[in-house]
């Protein structure tokens, strides 16, 4: 949810890395960058798709 709000109010990836993830995007860009993409990417999926399949299975 928080990747969510952070989106929602038009963070960047680097203030999503550093304020949820606690990752430097100045010492690891890469990394920053992919895990960020990656959990707001999952969350996005989570609550247009994956809470389906919570209630199908």
């Amino acid at each position: 949810m928080r990747f969510l709000d952070a989106a929602n109010d038009d963070a960047s990836y680097e203030e999503m890395a550093v304020l949820i993830l606690g990752i430097d995007p100045e010492r690891e860009p890469e990394r920053a960058r992919n895990a960020a993409h990656s959990h707001l990417d999952r969350a996005n999926w989570m609550v247009t798709t994956g809470y389906r399949e919570l209630f199908t299975s």
